[in-house]
C-alpha cells in the first residue's frame, strides 16, 4: 500500500504516525490511519521507535507493506526545543523574546533581564539549550547590555546557535562576536522595535528554522532525515500554526490541550478596542501559555489537590487506590470518570493563568481602570485536544465553563462558546502538514473538528467592541 503523506509525532515518550492521502492527488485529503509505539531517544535512535510506530500503523490498515511519497515530523523527543532567553527590561524586551520563543514551540528554561551575571552564564551551562535568543533595547536605543551579554555568552564555548532580536543598531558587531567564536549566529528584526510595539513573528519564524536545522543534533536524532524528508517542527509549534490558520479563516480562537506533565493553552485574538486602550503593556495576536506544574499524569497529586482530595473522596473515589493502577492511559470507567474531573481542574486552572484581568487603581483623580494581560473577551471558538479532551467525557461541557461568569474581572470570553474537539487527534500533524500543504490541511482538519471551515463566513465588516468598561 502506498500513501500520500505519514506525519511523525515524536514525542518524549510515544511517537505516533498518522497517515493522510488525498494530499497531492487533487482528490479529497482524507485521515486513513494512525499507528504508535514507544519512542526511542534512550535508545540512541528515535528511528527504531518511529519504524516501530508504522509497523504499528500497517496492522492498524491491515496491510503488509507501506510506502508513502513524504514525510514530515513535529517532535518534542530529548526535551523538545529547549531555549534561554536574555532581554534587557523584564516586562518589555526580555517579555517580548519569551514570547517568541513560547509561540515558537520552545521549553524555556532560563530568562534574564539586564546584564548578565557569572551565576548566569552557570545556569545557561546548566540548562543545555538548544538555542540562545539574545534581545534587548529598542531600535537605536540603549546598546551596550545586549552586547556585553553576547561577548559572555560567546565566552562560554557552547556550540549551539545564537538568534539576536535586539536593537538593529547592534547586529553587525553582534556577528563579529559569534564569528570569532565560532558559532553560527541569526540576526532578525527587533521583537521590541519601539516601545509598546511587539515584533514576535519574524523571531518566531527564524527560531523554528534555527530548530529545524539542528534536531538532528539532539541524542538519538542523528539519522532522522533519513525517515523524514519534509519538514521537522517542534510539537507545540505545529499547535500554533494550525490554530494561527483557524483565526485566519474563521475567527479568534482558543485550543486547549491538557496532556500529563503539561496543560499547553493557545490563542489567538486582537482583543477589543476598550481593553487595548487600557492595557499596561502590548500583548502578541497569538500567545501560548505552558503550565508545567498541570498534567494527569507526571502532576497528578498536583492537579488532584487543586481539585481538592476530600472533594473527591466524598464523590466515592478512592485517589490512591487510582493512582496505584493508573498508567497514564485510563482503561476503566472509574479511571476516566475521575480524570474527566481532574481535566476539568487543569483545564480553567490553566485558562485562568493565561488570561488577562482587569485591575483597578486609585489617586488623586479617583478610580481609574487598567487592564493587564491577554484579552480573550471576543474568543468565539474553544478547540481541545491531545487525550484528555478527545477521549473523556464531559469535554464540551467542560469547554463551555470558559466565560465571563466565572470571575467578572477576568478578560475571558463573553459570548457563548462554539466547542470544538479534535475527534481525530491530529491538529499537531495538521500543523506540520500545512506548512507545504495548507488547504489541504485545513480540509483535514474541518474533518476532525467536524466544521465547516473553508465555507465559513467570516464577517469580516464586524469592529471590536469599542466603548464600554465592562
Amino acid at each position: 500500500m502506498k500513501v500520500d503523506v505519514l506525519v511523525a509525532e515524536i514525542g518524549s515518550t510515544t511517537t505516533v504516525v498518522n497517515a493522510f492521502n488525498g494530499i497531492t492527488s487533487g482528490e479529497k485529503p482524507s485521515f486513513i490511519g494512525q499507528g504508535q509505539s514507544k519512542t526511542t531517544v534512550e535508545d540512541g535512535d528515535v528511528r527504531i521507535g518511529l519504524q516501530n510506530s508504522i509497523e504499528n500503523l500497517k496492522d492498524n490498515l491491515q496491510v503488509d507493506e507501506l510506502q508513502y511519497n513524504e514525510m514530515f515530523a513535529a517532535s518534542s523527543a530529548a526535551g523538545g526545543l529547549k531555549m534561554t532567553v536574555h532581554g534587557l527590561v523584564f516586562d518589555m524586551t526580555a517579555r517580548a523574546a519569551k514570547e517568541a520563543a513560547l509561540g515558537a514551540g520552545a521549553v524555556i528554561r532560563f530568562v534574564t533581564a539586564g546584564k548578565l551575571r557569572r551565576s548566569d552564564l552557570k545556569k545557561i551551562q546548566e540548562s543545555d539549550p538548544n538555542i540562545i535568543l539574545i534581545a534587548g533595547g529598542v531600535d537605536y536605543g540603549e546598546r551596550h547590555t545586549a552586547l556585553d551579554n553576547s561577548e559572555m555568552i560567546a565566552g562560554i564555548g557552547l556550540t549551539i546557535p545564537v538568534i539576536y532580536a535586539g536593537n538593529i543598531e547592534n547586529q553587525e558587531e553582534i556577528k563579529l562576536i559569534f564569528e570569532d567564536s565560532n558559532q553560527e549566529v541569526f540576526l532578525v528584526e527587533n521583537v521590541y522595535p519601539k516601545i509598546d510595539d511587539l515584533n514576535i513573528e519574524p523571531t518566531r519564524k527564524v527560531i523554528q528554522d534555527a530548530f529545524e536545522k539542528h534536531i538532528i543534533h539532539a541524542p538519538g536524532m542523528e539519522h532522522i532525515y533519513e525517515m523524514v524528508n519534509g519538514t521537522i517542527s517542534p510539537t507545540p509549534g505545529s499547535v500554533m500554526n494550525i490554530a494561527k490558520l483557524f483565526h485566519q479563516y474563521v475567527g479568534d480562537v482558543m485550543v486547549i490541550d491538557v496532556g500529563g506533565a503539561t496543560t499547553d493553552v493557545h490563542s489567538v485574538t486582537k482583543g477589543t478596542n476598550y481593553i487595548n486602550k487600557i492595557s499596561t503593556a502590548p500583548e502578541p495576536l497569538a500567545k501560548r501559555t505552558v503550565e508545567g506544574d498541570i498534567g494527569l499524569y507526571v502532576n497528578f497529586d498536583h492537579v488532584v489537590d487543586l481539585y481538592g482530595r476530600e472533594k473527591l473522596e466524598e464523590q466515592g473515589f478512592d485517589v490512591d487506590k487510582i493512582k496505584e493502577s493508573y498508567t497514564g492511559i485510563p482503561t476503566t470507567e472509574e479511571e476516566r470518570e475521575f480524570l474527566s474531573l481532574l481535566t476539568e481542574t487543569a483545564t480553567l486552572t490553566a485558562v485562568d493563568r493565561h488570561v488577562g484581568s482587569i485591575r483597578y487603581v486609585y489617586g488623586p483623580t479617583g478610580r481609574s481602570t487598567l487592564a493587564e494581560g491577554k484579552d480573550l473577551s471576543r474568543v468565539r471558538f474553544v478547540i481541545g485536544t491531545g487525550g484528555a479532551l478527545t477521549h473523556l467525557s464531559r469535554a464540551e461541557t467542560t469547554l463551555g465553563k470558559i466565560r465571563k461568569t466565572r470571575d467578572s474581572l477576568k478578560l475571558l470570553p463573553k459570548k457563548e462558546l462554539i466547542i470544538l474537539l479534535d475527534h481525530d487527534y491530529i491538529m499537531s500533524s495538521l500543523g506540520v502538514l500545512a506548512t507545504a500543504h495548507e488547504k489541504a490541511a485545513m480540509e483535514l482538519l474541518e474533518q476532525t473538528l467536524r466544521f465547516p471551515i473553508l465555507t465559513y463566513n467570516k464577517d469580516e465588516s464586524v469592529e471590536m467592541e469599542t466603548d464600554t468598561e465592562e
